[in-house]
């Protein structure tokens, strides 16, 4: 019998994946998410809190699925897929674009012990968030901003990215001082650091990320046909 929660990502190995939007209302979710986000001590103490043993006991959990839980988030010309590597020893989060004519997903952004990124500037985020098809895992702007925001890096933060965040956190958290802790999520501009965001002369929007897959300058960043997929997917 077909297993409803089962999941497939083209090109995607990392054991079996399951659809698991319900996990999205659940607030100890996301303190485990942001985790990576929260750099300083102060960040974790504001993430964490009085829930620091509940969410460790949460993950846990989730560590103990055969499957790994994977989001999507539909775009205008394919899909962003965020998955939870919840292995005991390679625990982190992976962001992937499929694009319809592509035999396998591209990884953007790898959250764990050796970050790889940033995927997104943060009009990028805000535009998929907000403004991006309906379908995938959620329709709700605040889960896809929270789902997203540790692909993040930006170095031209908008003077409003805190009050869009500290939204997304008052609605799906129950963190005490989601002001400080979105100020504090923010200041060190994603877990991968600040990079800057530019349009080449080809049309490319491409970053200046030491570690993105978004920058050409890199040995190891996207092929020009496939940063252009990446341009046009993320632009609504």
């Amino acid at each position: 019998m077909t297993n409803l929660h089962e999941a497939r990502i083209p090109g995607y190995g990392s054991g079996p994946l399951a659809h698991l939007p319900e996990l999205l209302d659940e607030p100890l979710f996301w303190l485990g998410h942001l985790c990576a986000c929260a750099r300083s001590e102060e960040a974790q103490k504001l993430l964490f809190d009085a829930d620091y043993d509940a969410a460790q006991d949460f993950h846990r959990r989730l560590f103990r699925r055969p499957d790994r839980p994977v989001f999507t988030v539909p775009l205008n010309a394919g899909r962003l897929h965020v998955v939870h590597r919840d292995f005991e020893d390679d625990a982190g989060t992976d962001f992937l674009l499929h694009h319809p004519d592509w035999d396998r997903a591209e990884l953007l952004a790898t959250v764990d012990g050796h970050f790889m990124g940033p995927a997104l500037s943060w009009p990028e985020l805000t535009t998929v968030a907000d403004n991006g098809p309906t379908g995938g895992s959620t329709g709700n702007p605040d889960h896809r901003l929270l789902l997203l925001l540790p692909a993040l890096g930006d170095a031209d933060l908008p003077v409003d990215a805190p009050t869009r965040l500290v939204a997304a956190l008052n609605s799906l958290t129950a963190v005490e001082d989601p002001e400080r802790l979105a100020a504090a999520l923010l200041a060190d501009r994603g877990p991968c650091g600040p990079a800057r965001l530019t349009t080449a002369r080809n049309g490319l929007r491409i970053n200046d990320g030491a570690y993105s897959y978004r920058n050409p300058a890199n040995a190891f960043a996207l092929p020009a046909d496939r940063l252009a997929h990446v341009t046009t997917s993320l632009t609504l």
